[in-house]
């Protein structure tokens, strides 16, 4: 009898111990489930074993946000220290950051393979080795590896500790005897817990070694960089529950084929989000860009139809991005829409304004879009640009090469104001372009040396002066 009701016990535990858990919105169930209730998301579940614990003096948990007491105080009685930041000696990385690295806090920065992640943390490090105590942890690469990539690049390395581990207790013993000002872990993805009996790289194992890693920056003002891996739509690896744990979540965005690299913060604690970085991949490492624009203004000689300037709002600065738009016969018989660096969606919109309060079909042709660079526009200041592009290329009058534009597009054909319409205008101006097409809204009220602006109202006005009415 009492052995039945151990293996009733044991079975139960082996139940409790285990979850599924989806790898979207961190939702978990007691059983799997093809779909999951709270984001509708398929196939997005895994299950999770957890360690028995035994006491709850054991969890380890007490302090998570570096408090090491639960006095409740009023908001108005806390004293406001501005946060003392450490800068990177990178001015493109301290922006996107929003001023340098605050101490205790948890930086995440993801990209895809070759990217450049290790090389910007590992430069990063060498740098901040010369007056801050460092120690680079590394579970992908041998000591070695790393040793040559900084030999490489002409790295400082008289300065910067390393060690290669890749269990979460053992970094955290470590980081505790040697009291490092700054701890680089590459990558997340490959640390481990002891007590939790899944793969390393599970989400169980992620979101752990996480949580052991945060608490361990929170308690002693240890300043935490996490790489981390994205799958293969360009999101981040490893459980949802991973962006709110950290402060600071970066992206490092690049292709191959391409010697540039864009950082962009999408999550920040400590300064605002949708900066956007530019870094230049050489042959001594990743070395920042200071003037953006004049890389993505590289324009040829020649001047074709379907090309024109525009200005978009990247974070705190403005940024001049060419735009180029192709319209061609359709050789089937659903015409196709393709857009690289701008929504889709946005496009059949304005294709079907222009039609209506343009008076141009194109709904029988092929459209499409580009932004050079690879930049990613997500405002709806490329609108009045992208309507110009097409237009241009439809009827193959090429627009001046002096002539720049942006506005947002409503349904009604109207021409709305945008954010920051003076700073974008002054940028425009120093770059050269003598001429521009902006909305009322955002007509400046002292006139700007050297550009001539345009304030329309409705997009037939706007195709009215450059004559593609």
């Amino acid at each position: 009898m009492r052995s039945l009701d151990r293996q009733v016990d044991q079975q139960v535990a082996k139940k409790k111990s285990s979850a599924y858990v989806c790898n979207d919105c961190g939702a978990d169930y007691t059983k799997w489930q093809g779909q999951c209730s709270e984001c509708n998301a398929w196939n997005t579940l895994s299950e999770v074993r957890m360690a028995v614990i035994k006491s709850p003096s054991s969890t380890g948990r007490a302090g998570y946000a570096g408090a090491v007491d639960a006095e409740v105080s009023l908001l108005s009685e806390i004293e406001i220290d501005e946060l003392p930041r450490i800068t990177t000696g990178a001015g493109e990385l301290d922006l996107v950051l929003g001023g340098g690295l605050v101490t205790g806090s948890c930086v995440l920065i993801g990209g895809e393979p070759g990217a450049g992640k290790s090389t910007l943390l590992l430069q990063t490090l060498c740098h901040l080795a010369e007056s801050h105590k460092c120690l680079y942890v590394t579970g992908e690469e041998s000591p070695q590896q790393v040793a040559m990539r900084a030999q490489r690049l002409g790295l400082p390395t008289n300065k910067v500790n390393i060690m290669a581990e890749t269990s979460a207790e053992t970094v955290c013993s470590t980081a505790l005897r040697q009291q490092p000002k700054i701890l680089v872990v590459d990558s997340i993805q490959v640390m481990h817990c002891e007590d939790i009996s899944s793969a390393p790289g599970s989400v169980s194992q992620v979101r752990e070694s996480a949580a052991l890693l945060i608490r361990l920056a929170k308690q002693s003002g240890i300043i935490l960089l996490l790489v981390g891996h994205v799958t293969k739509e360009g999101s981040l690896a490893g459980p949802k529950v991973l962006e709110h744990m950290i402060d600071c979540s970066l992206m490092l965005e690049g292709s191959a084929d391409t010697r540039f690299r864009t950082l962009r913060s999408h999550k920040n604690r400590f300064g605002a989000v949708n900066e956007l970085g530019v870094f230049a991949m050489t042959e001594q490492g990743l070395k920042e860009v200071a003037n953006p624009s004049a890389i993505f203004l590289q324009r040829g000689d020649e001047i074709a139809s379907g090309s024109v300037v525009m200005v978009v709002w990247e974070g705190t600065r403005p940024l001049l991005v060419e735009l180029q738009a192709l319209v061609d016969d359709s050789n089937f018989g659903n015409p196709r829409r393709i857009t690289v660096g701008l929504d889709q969606n946005r496009l059949a919109m304005l294709l079907a304004v222009l039609h209506r309060h343009g008076g141009l079909m194109v709904g029988d042709l092929d459209v499409f879009v580009n932004v050079v660079g690879g930049v990613k526009v997500l405002e709806p200041s490329a609108d009045l640009a992208l309507i110009l592009a097409v237009v241009s290329s439809f009827r193959d009058s090429p627009l001046p090469r002096d002539l720049m534009a942006f506005g947002e597009v409503g349904l009604a054909g109207e021409i709305r104001a945008v954010p920051s319409g003076q700073e974008r205008l002054r940028e425009a101006a120093k770059h050269g372009f003598k001429r521009a097409i902006v909305p009322a809204g955002n007509a400046p009220r002292q006139a700007i040396d050297g550009l001539e602006v345009i304030a329309v109202h409705k997009l037939s006005e706007a195709l009215e002066f450059i004559g593609l009415q």
